[in-house]
Formats: C-alpha cells, sequence, structure tokens
C-alpha cells in the first residue's frame, strides 16, 4: 500500500510555560454541522483559532479568554455554542460561530481534560483531574448531576446518539458505562486501554458508533476494540498495521469508516465492515485529533505540534462515501415533534426533553432495553428519578436491567424475535410514494397509474411524453382522447370522474405541478391546475368531489371538483376510535420551536425556526394549520421574533441578521404582518382573495365557537358576538363575490358554482345573479337560480305553514343553524356552521300591532321568502311576500341592487346608496 505524505500549516504556537515537558502538546480539531468553519485549540496556547473553511487563507478569528492552554472543545449539535476546557479549570460557553463570550458555565479545582455535548445540546458533561464528572443544563447553568467512580484523571467523555447512557474513560485504561436517567454505573471495564501515565499531551478516548450500538475504544494490542451498548461486552476488533497503542479515533458520519492514529505517527482508515485498513498516511508528529468533514470526503487532523491539514479524497472513489447514508438517529427529523400521549404522565418541567425528544425536533430511536422482558432479580434503585425537575434527562419508562447478558438470552434461541423487532424499530421512515406507478424504462411505456377501474400509461419521447387513459371494462368510462404531456408527470390517479397529475420539480424555473382534468363537465374549460413554490408534491388522490396532494412540507393539500383550495383534513386514533385533541406538534423539516402561545381569539399557536406560524383549530377535526410562512414576506437579511398574533395579524419585532431576537435598547419596535395560508399558485391568480377567503372562513368558525360557549351561560350577552358574526358573513360574502368575478372572467365556471354554495345572506345570492347575468352568462344564471329556488323550497318544507319561525334576537350566525331533511350532493367544503347547498335566509322583523293571543315572551318571527320568477329579456325578478302581521326590520342596504325607477321597491327597507363590491376605494 502507497504511503502518503500530507503537508500541514501552523495554528498554534507554543508559549513559554505551557505544554508538556517533552514540548508536545494535547491539541484539539473540530468541524461546524455546515462544514463552513473548522476549530483548533492547544494546551500550550491560551487562544482558540475559528477558521474559515471556504476561504482558508484569511486569518483566523481568535478567541483569548482562558488565562492558559485549552485542553478541551466540544460543539454543540447545532452548531450554535462552543464549548472549551482549561488548564485554569474553567468551562467558557461562546456564541457560534461569531464567538462572541456567554458566561463562565462552571468551574473545577483542577484542569479539565473532556467536554461532550448530548444529542440536543441541552446538557454538556465536563471532567478532568478533579474527582467527577459534572452534568451541566446548559440553558441555566446548573449542575444536574456529579458522577464518581473514577480513580483517575477522566480523558474522555461520549455521550450515546439515543440520549441513554454517557461513557467515560479514563488515565488508566477504565471505562464507565453510566445510565443517564438514574446515575448509576451499568458496566465496568477496568484496563481495556493503555494507561497514559503523566504525560499530558497523550489522552485515552473513546467514541460511540454513529447508530449507538456500539462503543470504540483503544485497545490493549495496538487496536480498536468495539463493545455492545447494552451488555458491554467485546464485539470486535480492528487490528492492523499499527506498531504502537493508539491515540485517538473518529467514526465518519455514516459509521461505515474509522480514522484511527497512534504513537507510531501513522493515521489509519479502516473500513469497518470488513475489519481491514484501506489507506494509511505517515506524518512527522504524532497526529492527537482528527474530525471528519459532515459533508463531501475530508478528514481533518491536527498533531502535537499544533499545526493541521486536510486529507482530502480520504475514501477512494470506487467505495461509498463517508458521508452517504448517515444513520436515522443523526439526520434531521421529519418535522413532527412528540407531545406526551395518553398513558403517559406529564413531565415536572414542561421540557420537550423529559420525553425522550430533542429541543430541535430531533428524536433518536427506542433502545433494545425498551422490549426486554423484566428480570425476576432487577431491583429499585433509590437513586432513580434524582434528576426530575431539570428537563435535560429521557424521562422513559425502561425496565431495569437484568444481571445477565442479552446475547446469552439471545443464543438461546427463545427470544430470536426480539432482535428483529429491535433493528425494524431503528428503520428509516417509509419514503412517499404514488400507488401503482412503474418505474422509468427508457424506450419503454409506463403505468402512472393502475387500479381497479383502469390504466394511465405514458411513455417519454424528446423534449415531451404520450399519456393515454384506459378503462378495465370501456362500459364504466368514456373513451378518453391521448395527451400529449409538457411537465413530466410522474404520477397520476383515476376514477370515474376523472384524473389527476403531477410532477417533481425541475429547477427554479419548472415548479411542481398538479392538474386536475374531468372526463366531462357542463362548462368549458373545467380543467385547472396548481404550481408549488418552495414545495413538491409527492403523492396525488382522487375521490368523488375532491382531489388531494401529499407534499414535500409534510402539507395535505384538498381542493374541490373545480379547484377551489379547503385545506381540510381529519386525523383518527384507529386503536381508540377517537380523535384526541392532543397529540403531535407540527414543525417543518429541520426546524425547531421558536415560539408557542396562544392569539388574541384563544388559539393555540406555534412558531418555528423555518418561520412558519401554525394555529390549532378544531375546524378541521382538530388540526394545525398554517396560517403565516415568514420565507415569503422577510429579507434576506431579517428574522422575526415573534410577540403574538390576532385573527389577521402577526405581531414581531424584525431583528437584523444574525440577530434573531431584540435588544432592550434602543426600544424595539412591533411591526405588524398579514397573515397568509401557503397556498398554492392557483390558476385563478387571485391568491389574495383565496387567502381572504380562508381567514374568513376560520374566523367565523371561532366566533361561532364562542357563541355557543357563551349560550350555555344564560347570564352571558352574545349580542357584541352576533353582530361580530354577522358582520363577518357579510365581509366573506363580498370576498366569494369577488371571487365568483374572477372565476366568470377566467371562465371556471364551475368554481364559480362551488362559490355561489358558499354565500350566507339573500342578498348576497341576488347580488351574483345579477353580476353572471351582467356578465352575459345565461347559463350561469340559470344554474344560481336553481340554487337560489332549492333554498327557498328547504327553507318552505322547514317552516310551519301558519306561523313563523323565531330567530334569536342579534344573531347573525341563527341563519345556518336549523336542520333540514333536504340533503346536498356531498362536497368536501364546509363552511363554518352547518350549512346546505342552498341555506336558508331569515329576514328579522318586528310585530308592531297587537300581540295579543302570542306567547309572551314575545318571540320575533321571520318572514318567509316565496320567489316567483319572472323571465323577461334574459333577466330575473324575484317577488316576494310578506306574512301578515309583521313589518321587516331595517336592514343593511343591499350593495349588489341598484337603485332603478323601474323595479320593484316594496323590499327596499331603506333608501341607502348601493356600493359596488368590486369598486377599488379612492386613496
Amino acid at each position: 500500500m502507497k504511503i502518503r505524505t500530507l503537508k500541514l500549516r501552523e495554528a498554534h504556537k507554543p508559549s513559554p510555560g505551557y505544554g508538556a515537558a517533552n514540548g508536545s502538546s494535547f491539541c484539539s480539531i473540530l468541524w461546524d454541522q455546515q462544514a463552513r468553519h473548522l476549530v483548533t485549540a492547544s494546551s500550550s496556547d491560551s487562544g482558540i483559532s475559528i477558521h474559515d473553511a471556504l476561504l482558508p487563507s484569511t486569518t483566523p478569528k481568535i478567541l483569548r479568554h482562558h488565562r492558559d492552554g485549552v485542553t478541551a472543545l466540544a460543539l454543540s449539535p447545532n452548531s450554535t455554542c462552543l464549548a472549551s476546557g482549561s488548564i485554569d479549570n474553567s468551562v467558557k460557553l461562546y456564541k457560534f460561530p461569531g464567538g462572541e463570550f456567554e458566561t463562565n458555565i462552571t468551574r473545577f479545582t483542577l484542569p479539565i481534560r473532556a467536554l461532550a455535548f448530548n444529542q440536543s445540546g441541552s446538557m454538556l458533561a465536563a471532567a478532568g483531574d478533579d474527582d467527577g464528572i459534572k452534568l451541566i443544563n446548559t440553558v441555566d447553568g446548573s449542575i444536574a448531576r456529579v458522577l464518581k467512580g473514577h480513580k483517575g484523571s477522566v480523558t474522555g467523555l461520549a455521550f450515546d446518539p439515543m440520549g441513554e447512557y454517557l461513557a467515560s474513560i479514563d488515565s488508566m485504561g477504565t471505562v464507565l458505562f453510566w445510565e443517564l436517567q438514574s446515575g448509576t454505573i451499568l458496566h465496568t471495564l477496568k484496563g481495556v486501554a493503555p494507561s497514559t501515565g503523566l504525560d499530558t499531551s497523550l489522552v485515552n478516548i473513546l467514541s460511540w458508533s454513529p447508530d449507538g450500538e456500539m462503543l470504540a475504544v483503544p485497545g490493549l494490542k495496538n487496536d480498536v476494540v468495539m463493545y455492545d451498548r447494552d451488555t458491554a461486552e467485546k464485539v470486535f476488533t480492528l487490528r492492523g498495521d499499527h506498531l504502537l497503542p493508539l491515540c485517538f479515533l473518529s467514526w465518519s458520519p455514516n459509521g461505515k469508516y474509522m480514522a484511527t492514529s497512534g504513537l507510531d505517527r501513522q493515521v489509519l482508515i479502516w473500513d469497518v465492515l470488513k475489519k481491514q485498513d484501506i489507506d494509511r498516511q505517515k506524518f512527522e508528529d504524532r497526529i492527537c485529533c482528527m474530525a471528519w468533514k459532515p459533508v463531501g470526503n475530508t478528514l481533518a487532523v491536527v498533531d502535537v505540534s499544533g499545526k493541521y491539514g486536510l486529507w482530502e479524497s480520504v475514501i477512494p472513489s470506487s467505495m461509498k462515501s463517508p458521508t452517504d447514508d448517515i444513520p436515522q438517529s443523526l439526520k434531521k427529523s421529519n418535522g413532527l415533534m412528540l407531545f406526551e400521549e395518553e398513558g403517559q404522565e406529564p413531565c415536572s418541567s414542561g421540557s420537550l426533553g423529559d420525553l425522550g425528544e430533542d429541543s430541535v425536533g430531533e428524536s433518536g430511536p427506542p433502545s433494545r432495553k425498551r422490549i426486554r422482558k423484566r428480570s425476576e432479580f432487577d431491583e429499585d434503585d433509590p437513586a432513580e428519578n434524582t434528576l426530575d425537575g431539570f428537563g435535560l434527562l429521557p424521562r422513559r419508562m425502561a425496565p431495569k436491567r437484568a444481571h445477565y447478558s442479552a446475547r446469552e438470552h439471545l443464543d438461546k434461541g427463545s427470544n430470536e424475535e426480539l432482535r428483529s423487532t429491535a433493528m425494524s424499530v431503528r428503520s428509516k421512515m417509509q419514503e412517499a410514494f404514488q400507488p401503482g406507478v412503474t418505474p422509468v424504462q427508457p424506450g419503454k411505456r409506463r403505468f402512472l397509474c393502475y387500479n381497479m377501474l383502469g390504466t394511465i400509461t405514458t411513455m417519454e419521447y424528446d423534449g415531451y411524453s404520450h399519456i393515454e387513459i384506459d378503462f378495465h371494462d370501456t362500459s364504466r368510462g368514456p373513451r378518453v382522447p391521448a395527451m400529449t404531456d409538457h411537465f413530466g408527470f410522474t404520477m397520476a390517479c383515476l376514477n370515474e370522474n376523472g384524473s389527476v397529475f403531477a410532477n417533481p420539480c425541475k429547477g427554479d424555473k419548472n415548479m411542481s405541478t398538479l392538474m386536475y382534468r374531468p372526463f366531462s363537465s357542463w362548462a368549458n374549460n373545467s380543467e385547472w391546475s396548481m404550481r408549488f413554490e418552495g414545495e413538491e408534491v409527492k403523492v396525488v388522490a382522487l375521490g368523488v368531489h375532491w382531489v388531494a396532494a401529499i407534499t414535500s412540507l409534510n402539507y395535505l393539500r384538498i381542493f374541490t371538483e373545480g379547484g377551489l383550495q379547503v385545506l381540510e383534513f381529519q386525523v383518527f386514533d384507529i386503536r381508540n376510535g377517537t380523535r384526541p385533541s392532543r397529540g403531535r406538534l407540527p414543525l417543518s423539516p429541520g426546524s425547531h420551536l421558536i415560539w408557542f402561545g396562544f392569539s388574541e381569539e384563544g388559539l393555540l399557536s406555534s412558531y418555528d425556526s423555518k418561520g412558519v406560524l401554525r394555529v390549532f383549530t378544531s375546524q378541521y377535526g382538530g388540526s394545525w394549520l398554517p396560517l403565516f410562512s415568514a420565507n415569503k414576506t422577510k429579507k434576506s437579511d431579517e428574522n422575526y421574533w415573534v410577540v403574538g398574533l390576532n385573527a389577521s395579524k402577526l405581531f414581531c419585532i424584525v431583528c437584523k441578521s444574525p440577530e434573531v431576537f431584540p435588544q432592550v435598547m434602543p426600544k424595539p419596535i412591533l411591526t405588524l404582518l398579514d397573515l397568509s395560508f401557503p397556498l398554492a399558485s392557483s390558476d385563478l391568480g387571485a391568491d389574495v382573495l383565496e387567502n381572504e377567503f380562508i381567514l374568513n372562513n376560520l374566523h367565523l368558525f371561532q366566533i361561532q365557537k364562542r357563541i355557543e360557549e357563551s349560550s350555555s351561560d344564560d347570564s352571558r350577552d352574545t349580542t357584541e358576538l352576533d353582530d361580530e358574526a354577522f358582520s363577518t358573513e357579510a365581509a366573506q360574502d363580498r370576498c366569494i363575490l369577488r371571487l365568483i368575478a374572477s372565476c366568470c372572467n377566467s371562465d371556471k365556471l364551475v368554481r364559480a358554482t362551488e362559490l355561489v354554495k358558499l354565500l350566507t345572506l339573500e342578498k348576497s345570492m341576488k347580488g351574483a345573479i345579477k353580476l353572471v347575468t351582467a356578465l352575459k352568462l345565461p347559463n350561469l344564471a340559470d344554474r344560481f337560480n336553481n340554487i337560489l329556488e332549492e333554498r327557498m323550497l328547504n327553507e318552505t318544507k322547514g317552516m310551519p305553514e301558519t306561523a313563523g319561525v323565531a330567530v334569536s334576537q342579534g344573531s347573525g350566525s341563527a341563519r345556518n343553524g336549523t336542520a333540514s331533511e333536504v340533503q346536498s350532493e356531498p362536497s368536501c367544503i364546509k363552511s363554518s356552521s352547518t350549512t346546505l347547498s342552498a341555506p336558508r335566509f331569515f329576514k328579522k322583523v318586528v310585530n308592531r300591532g297587537d300581540q295579543k293571543g302570542r306567547n309572551d315572551h314575545n318571540l320575533q318571527t321571520a318572514r318567509e321568502v316565496q320567489p316567483e320568477v319572472a323571465s323577461s329579456g334574459g333577466s330575473t325578478e324575484l317577488r316576494t311576500a310578506t306574512a301578515a302581521g309583521t313589518q321587516e326590520l331595517n336592514g343593511t342596504s343591499n350593495p349588489f341592487l341598484k337603485s332603478s325607477s323601474n323595479g320593484p321597491t316594496k323590499e327596499t327597507t331603506s333608501q341607502r346608496p348601493p356600493s359596488n363590491p368590486f369598486k377599488k376605494s379612492a386613496k
């Protein structure tokens, strides 16, 4: 094997009086998470160097806060906090990568030798020549526990990736396994590593494999010994061409390779699976620390003289990269952070860390000990739960450890299923896929959809594809002509009414697209499409009157058959057959929770580090709805610090990057931002109106819910809420009318028909009829008239023939609250209250005449509307009959009724000038 040489550059110069007697120093090196910075330190230099990895020729940033040499470094998993330990007996924290000094988080009486963060960064372990390992809460700086058990200086610390154990090693070669929940020693391995003596430049270290299954420790035979995480038994060794004991080892990010350095000044690269070395390098001085680059194929090294370098292309190109297939426990989570479910006791601290989940939305898989049977030899530990209240350690109801080897138990053959079950729970999350789709085969036709009804096939040509739709039973479906595909659709779904297609994102200009094509429709141009900016369609589905798509942002988007976005979904607990109100807190992939609280209307809300604001509402079956995305509004150098929100605005303070929170002085200015649903880019081109429509619907539901809650208390007056509900309904109707106008102008008549069914007020229905009549759409006007007639018919059937219908005085929402025996066609659009496809209209009236013979409580009576349709020249006139003995209250003027001397006037209750909802207000 060819031995190469690597040129190193000087990072730290020894100072007089620093370092070991032989002139050697222990130096540290590490990467940040994004591989943009490299941090080095030396026990002979009081400074910490932060190197720009992208511009290595630039002068590094030097942090000089220690009074003596730096002996240990640790960087939090999210690379925002740097910890350093020194010969001056202190442990300091800095902001990273800025390097601003934060605090002296703890102090010892003797020098520090080892530091380590846990997987969430909420806990820092520190140890050295003192007796004891300190577990420090990084949030408030408190000491959670001091672990005592070593007889020599502790030189190495490592938290396991699953957050259950801490491994430590001392200068005498003894390894201890600590259980974090109880703080007890699980296993003691005496003298398994070389003794380092009094040479402070030589330290014993250890390291967990990235999947947490094994602990690597330098062996006594110039080798590496792997120990099982649960039993501490030797699994295997890596033995090669090291001539002297090892002084450092480092796992590759994916756990497939390992780098080891020895006193023989060699660095060997190992294929762990094959247990053999695949490359090596010889150096002038001993390499005392190494770090794999988080991305790419590079190993950073530093020697005892303070010189560092980068070993490029460590792994041969013919082998898998060291950063490919990183274990799931180290990857970013899928965006779902778990709250406590039923059957778990609440955490005492309220910390998400008590649930076994870390604070940034990432979680490790459960360990094998959770599925083992409880042994009859188990004893309760009096030290159990002594860390309660700190919110640092996982609060898991794990059984006590049996006093026999798990390997012996498995070898008996009685519990073979336990091993397979343990491995299965650590498997990767199932990727989204489209059922019935076959992979691409060059030059061959493939399936985009294959279901019980028929098939959708495609074949790629130069620049386009040819799509065909066929039914298994030709009598069940129409003959669908072939389609030329210029989008590159990769998935589809088929039913009796139509087909839906979607394609992935292909660069910034070619966004992911969802397209629906009905087989037949009463309206022309009933096909529609949606484009998704910043997200990608993963799965599509098609049902009766609805289209659904799941995207890469974990959104379930639902559209009506006409293309109306409703953002509606339901979640069921299959085990209990219920839908609990508590459960999972959704976060954007790779983000963590920044703000959590209630809106002014009492909606539980959350804001994550990706700038997505969500609110929890019971309107959609108990779901979190995204109401705001900062990425669409903020500038690149801005961060939003959330203060609160109401029904339409987000209250925040704008901070200039890299600051993420405001300063007390100067006094920060509160900024109001409009809430906006992350809607898909509709082919209608009315995104603002669609957003207003959904926000109004959400606001109206909350008002009506408060009315229902107040109605149970007779002492509470709901007049103010009733007026607010009526105003919101009127605003929603105006918004819907504008949407109808946009649909008519874009020739989306099916969508316009769906919208008109959502109108609440009678005057709005009449305004819609006049609108489409003015646009010369007689076919659509007839449909609107039919919907109005159906509503009148439903009202007639639901009301007594000789008496009016009593409605609560002042209630703007009571119009939709009456049950009806007439059911409309199914639709996935649900208004904020119980509505029909043709809801009833009630107009409040007051009987100013004699009330004798009526009820003592003076009920209001409502006028029954009886339409009499007379067509003349394409126009429609509605006449109404008023119930005897009643007089209509003066109400809000009809903004859609134009004043005319020829038209009927007996319905008009006030002579206010009409308002035009489509006319923009003059500035």
